[in-house]
């Protein structure tokens, strides 16, 4: 079984910083592509940010110059910078991974969401 756990969301202040972590964990065969998602209320889910296994990086244009998304592939990690954040990036955001188990099954995973509120 494989879990994704967010942890870092908060209330910011227009203008500041938070750091979105996401822990992959369980029967972990190998990561392939990792990313970030989010989903305001009333909007669809987005796309946010990807990393690939090699570590090229892909943006959604509205957050391109003040995310950063980066993985740490010994733990099983993967991050978001966000500076800069503006009432509009207010959101769930979510982890997403697509992962192969020990058992050699193949599957996108979700983590369960972590608010990010940008408000003064």
């Amino acid at each position: 079984q494989v879990q994704l756990v967010e942890s870092g969301g908060g209330l910011v202040q227009p203008g500041g910083s938070l750091r979105l972590s996401c822990a992959a964990s369980g029967s972990i065969f190998s990561i392939y592509g990792m990313g970030w998602y989010r989903q305001a209320p009333g909007k669809e889910r987005e796309s946010v940010a990807a990393i690939s296994s090699g570590g090229k990086t892909d943006y959604a244009d509205s957050v391109k110059g003040r995310f950063t998304i980066s993985r740490d592939n010994a733990k099983n990690m993967v991050y978001l910078q966000m500076n800069s954040l503006k009432p509009e990036d207010t959101a769930a955001y979510f982890c997403n991974a697509d992962i192969m188990d020990t058992g050699a099954d193949y599957a996108d995973y979700w983590g369960q969401g972590i608010q990010v509120t940008v408000s003064s």
